[in-house]
């Protein structure tokens, strides 16, 4: 999918979110990455094949 050079991660890679966004929507919480991978706004991912990656941190004013 990606076309840059050197090319971005891969959406396996651990540092997949360092990929550049193909599109943004910050009205509606997601980017998405040209390897890819669906990004949302609480750091939520949802890669290619289909799995999810649960956000890693709480949105702001949540409670614990």
């Amino acid at each position: 999918m990606c076309q840059h050079r050197p090319e971005c991660p891969s959406a396996e890679s651990e540092d997949r979110e360092a990929a550049v966004p193909v599109a943004c929507h910050p009205e509606q919480g997601w980017s998405l990455l040209c390897n890819g991978v669906l990004l949302f706004e609480d750091t939520g991912e949802l890669l290619p094949d289909g799995r999810v990656i649960a956000p890693r941190r709480p949105l702001a004013g949540a409670t614990t």
